[in-house]
């Protein structure tokens, strides 16, 4: 297993960058996005420092390049976090300097579209950290989740291992940005329903590849930032979740298969899969419904592991990705699944 190299962590005082690899919708919705930036000061002690696209809707892939070559250029920059996602980060990609990042390492925080930078660092030999957006959930209306608000603080500030543990509450159900009225309270949650763990015989211990499925499918299909030599995998630990688009059971398991069938599922001992997000503005679910769509995401996940890593060692709903609370995981860098005892640990 190749050592991954971790980044210099932030103290408080220091500054972060913080940009917007995939839409600038802070122009959009400001409310969420000013309500982060006022925590990243006043509970992380952080300045925040934005740059010529973080607000701006439209601008060009190599715009957005530029921010992230400046973000990691300026040595009085000791972090970066996204904004948000988005849905055509892949079109940065080309544009990035490889070298430019590989010498300036620095803590990088995303997830959603963001999926398409972590795989770049992770190929640069950069670990950085699936997890932690400003407008999501440091903009979280009431108050951060106390889950996350504790995962992201270890993973910014702290160096060494940190157990992850279920939610004993969580929300997939969001309200509108738009209606300032959503700010006036938290958003209702509803009780923990723990972790679903398969093959849990075993320890693995090994670097964490993976991210939204989505992205995935789609770097996967240009062939960007996949290792071409797959022992790169071998004995990793695999992020796996989906987003508010709501991918249909059948999409989730071709995407998945085809990662079985290009010889990637058999490379990595352990496979997390994020609790799904059941619930969206253009499909609102009920909660009978959303109960069918994660059963039946679950089993699709199941069907292609099956097929193709039949022994992999699996934990489902695990509080990753696009739910809430959100759990930081470091993405190129060490993953602890123990079968045996049910715990996850990661090392920040």
């Amino acid at each position: 297993m190749t050592a991954p190299a971790y980044p210099p962590k932030p103290s408080p005082g220091d500054r972060i960058a913080v940009i917007s690899p995939g839409a600038g919708l802070p122009g959009l919705f400001p409310r969420p996005y000013e309500l982060g930036l006022e925590r990243l000061r006043e509970e992380y002690g952080l300045e925040p420092v934005e740059y010529p696209a973080t607000r701006r809707m439209g601008s060009t892939p190599r715009e957005r390049a530029d921010d992230i070559h400046a973000a990691f250029a300026d040595p009085g920059i000791k972090a970066i976090m996204a904004s948000i996602g988005g849905d055509d980060q892949i079109t940065v990609l080309p544009f990035l300097d490889r070298e430019l990042i590989r010498a300036n390492p620095k803590p990088f925080f995303g997830m959603s579209d963001n999926t398409n930078l972590l795989a770049f660092l992770r190929a640069t030999g950069i670990v950085a950290y699936h997890g932690a957006s400003v407008m999501v959930e440091l903009g979280r209306p009431g108050a951060m989740h106390p889950q996350t608000a504790d995962s992201l603080r270890a993973a910014l500030f702290t160096s060494g291992p940190y157990e992850l543990r279920p939610a004993e509450r969580w929300r997939d159900v969001d309200r509108d940005w738009a209606d300032p009225a959503t700010f006036d309270a938290e958003p209702e949650t509803r009780p923990g329903t723990g972790w679903t763990w398969l093959n849990a015989d075993r320890v693995v211990e090994g670097r964490s590849w993976g991210g939204c499925l989505e992205i995935l499918g789609w770097l996967l299909m240009a062939d960007r930032e996949i290792a071409h030599d797959l022992t790169e995998y071998d004995g990793g630990v695999l992020l796996l979740e989906t987003s508010e688009e709501l991918p249909s059971a059948t999409e989730v398991f071709r995407t998945v298969r085809n990662m079985g069938e290009r010889g990637l599922l058999r490379r990595f001992s352990a496979l997390l899969v994020g609790r799904p997000k059941t619930w969206s503005f253009e499909q609102p679910n009920s909660p009978e419904a959303a109960a069918r769509y994660a059963a039946d995401q679950r089993e699709a996940v199941l069907s292609a592991m099956r097929a193709y890593a039949p022994n992999t060692m699996i934990v489902f709903d695990v509080d990753f990705g696009h739910t809430d609370p959100q759990l930081v995981i470091p993405y190129g860098g060490i993953v602890r699944v123990d079968g045996p005892a049910r715990r996850i640990t990661v090392t920040y």
